[in-house]
C-alpha cells in the first residue's frame, strides 16, 4: 500500500486500566467472519469485503446528513431500524450515489445475492459503498465476487479491511477486550476514510463487532453517544461524504450478565474508546497530511457552543495551511474563534494557546519564547487550546493540516 504514515501508533488519552487492547482486529471476535476480493471495480486490489455474523446479532446504525445520500445507505438504513442484521456486503471503488433508482435496485440485488448463499433473510443483510460518484455499479462483477466470497468466510479481518480503503494510506483496524463476571467481551472495528471527511457524519465507512449480549435500544443510544464524541468530531476537509455509515452488531456469543446496568456503562465506555482510536486513525491518514491537530475549547457558554468554535477552528483553511507550514500565526485561531457565531463571551477574557505556550491573554499578544514556540509547530502533533472563560463547555476536535498533497492527490496529478 501507498505512503509511509504509520496509524497503528496513534493514541487515545484516558484510556481505562480494565481496558485491554488487542493486537487483532476484528478477528478476535468469537462468532464473525469475513472474506475479502478482487471483483474488478478497482483496476487492482481488493474491491469487496463480506463480514458475517455466524449468529443473529443486534445491530444500531449512523449515517450521513448529506441530502444527496447514496444508494447502499437509502437501504441499509431501512433495514437498521429493524434491529437486526447478519451480513455486511461492502464495496469500494464507486459509491453508487447519485445513480438514481437503479442503483437502489443493484444495491438490493447485491444483498439478495449474499441472502441467496448464506441462507439468511434478505433484510439481515447491509450494504456499504465507497468510491466514485456518479458511476453505475459493475453489478455482475459484484454478484460473482459475492459467491466467491460465501464460499471462502474465515477469520480474514486483515484483508476485509484493506478491501474498503480508497484514498487511503492504511488499513484501520482496532480491538478491546475487557473482564466481566469473571468473563472476556470483545469489541473490535474497522474504519476508512482519508478524504470528504467533516462531522455529521464525518468518504467514511466504519464497522465494529462484538460478542456482548445487549439490547438494541441501549445499543443504539451507545453507539450515537460514542460516535458524537468521536466521528462526529474529526474533520479532514471540510466535506461531509454521500456514504458514511458507521455499524454496530453484537452477537450476544458472551453470554448475558447479571449487572446489566453496570455491564453497559463499561461497554459504552469501551465502544467509545474504539471509535476514538479509528476516528483519530481517520485524521492522522488524511489525505496530504503531514501533522495532526487537536483542537481543544474550554469555558464556553455550553457544550454545543464549545463544539461549534472548536469546528471553525478546525475547519480554517488559514490555520490548516499555517500549521502545514509550521507557522505560529495563532492570529488565524483568534480569527477563526471570532467569526464561529458563538455568543456569550468577551473576548478579552478569552486565551489561546499553541502546544502549551500561551499566546493570546486579555485581549492581547503575551510575551513567549519564540524559538521554542516555532520549534513546537515541527512536532507532528499539535494542539490548540482555546479558553472563552464563559462557561463550563468543553469538546474537542481533531483536524489534519492541509498540504500540497491534499490538492494533487484531488484532482489526480501523478
Amino acid at each position: 500500500m501507498k505512503g509511509e504514515k504509520d496509524v497503528s501508533e496513534v493514541k487515545v488519552e484516558g484510556k481505562p486500566e480494565w481496558l485491554e487492547e488487542l493486537e487483532e482486529g476484528i478477528d478476535a471476535v468469537p462468532g464473525f467472519v469475513c472474506a475479502a476480493t478482487h471483483c474488478g471495480i478497482k483496476e487492482e486490489g481488493l474491491d469487496l469485503a463480506l463480514l458475517v455474523s455466524e449468529r443473529p446479532s443486534v445491530v444500531a446504525g449512523t449515517f450521513t446528513t448529506n441530502k444527496f445520500r447514496a444508494a447502499p445507505v437509502r437501504v441499509s438504513e431501512e433495514r437498521v431500524r429493524k434491529g437486526r442484521a447478519r451480513a455486511i456486503i461492502v464495496n469500494s471503488g464507486n459509491a453508487n450515489c447519485c445513480t438514481d433508482e437503479r442503483g437502489v435496485r443493484d444495491a438490493i440485488e447485491t444483498t439478495k445475492r449474499v441472502a441467496e448463499r448464506l441462507g439468511l433473510a434478505e433484510e439481515e443483510v447491509l450494504v456499504c459503498s465507497t468510491g466514485k460518484i456518479g458511476i453505475y455499479l459493475p453489478v455482475q462483477k459484484l454478484l460473482a465476487g459475492v459467491d466467491w466470497l460465501a464460499a471462502n468466510l474465515g477469520k480474514n479481518g486483515e484483508a476485509a479491511a484493506e478491501a474498503i480503503l480508497t484514498t487511503d494510506t492504511r488499513k484501520k483496524t482496532v480491538g478491546v477486550r475487557f473482564v466481566f463476571e469473571g468473563r472476556p467481551f470483545t469489541i473490535a472495528g474497522m474504519a476508512k476514510g482519508a478524504g470528504m471527511i467533516c462531522p455529521n457524519m464525518a468518504t467514511m465507512l466504519c464497522f465494529i463487532f462484538s460478542d456482548a449480549g445487549v439490547e438494541q435500544a441501549f445499543l443504539s443510544a451507545a453507539l450515537r453517544e460514542a460516535v458524537e464524541v468521536s466521528f462526529n468530531s474529526i474533520t479532514v476537509d471540510g466535506d461531509t461524504s454521500t456514504n458514511d455509515t458507521v455499524f454496530v452488531l453484537a452477537n450476544g456469543v458472551a453470554g448475558p450478565v447479571k449487572e446489566e446496568e453496570r455491564f453497559n456503562a463499561l461497554f459504552g465506555e469501551a465502544l467509545r474508546y474504539v471509535c476514538l482510536k479509528l476516528a483519530r486513525m481517520i485524521v492522522a491518514d488524511g489525505e496530504g497530511a503531514t501533522k495532526m491537530v487537536t483542537v481543544k475549547v474550554e469555558g464556553a457558554p455550553t457544550a454545543e457552543d464549545a463544539k461549534r468554535v472548536a469546528l471553525t477552528v478546525a475547519n480554517s483553511m488559514l490555520v490548516k495551511t499555517a500549521v502545514f507550514g509550521q507557522q505560529s500565526n495563532w492570529g488565524r485561531v483568534a480569527a477563526a474563534v471570532g467569526r464561529s457565531g458563538v455568543e456569550g463571551y468577551d473576548p478579552r477574557k478569552a486565551t489561546v494557546k499553541l502546544n502549551g505556550h500561551l499566546v493570546l491573554s486579555q485581549g492581547g499578544p503575551e510575551a513567549v519564547d519564540e524559538v521554542s514556540l516555532e520549534e513546537s509547530m515541527k512536532k507532528p502533533e499539535i494542539t490548540i487550546e482555546v479558553d472563552l472563560s464563559a462557561g463550563s463547555g468543553s469538546w474537542q476536535v481533531w483536524t489534519s493540516d492541509l498540504s500540497y498533497e491534499y490538492v494533487r492527490s484531488n484532482v489526480d496529478i501523478p
